[in-house]
């Protein structure tokens, strides 16, 4: 299992343990905002996302709207993109 987010069709960022990324689509949804990787920053408290769903494409965080925290323990921590990941020179703040 791999730690997976994807951006739905309402805008709604969902994380979660899963193989692909369409296994964090809840029926009727679909995924036109892409998808990518995260993991935790213990030192700097946040969720760091890179990378991008094979399935779905690019993350696109103008398309955010709400965020699902229940994939990644409940508690609301800083979205930070590297859109060059593995160079952690370049990052945005999401949320």
């Amino acid at each position: 299992m791999y730690q997976k987010f994807i951006i739905t069709q309402e805008g709604v960022l969902r994380f979660g343990h899963v193989y692909l990324h369409r296994d964090l689509l809840r029926a009727g949804e679909t995924c036109p905002n892409g998808g990518g990787l995260w993991t935790i920053d213990e030192g700097r408290r946040a969720l760091l996302l890179y990378g991008r769903s094979f399935d779905f494409g690019k993350p696109n965080f103008g398309a955010l709207r709400s965020v699902d925290w229940s994939g990644v323990g409940g508690q609301p921590l800083e979205l930070i993109y590297q859109p060059h990941w593995p160079n952690v020179e370049v990052e945005m703040r999401v949320w």
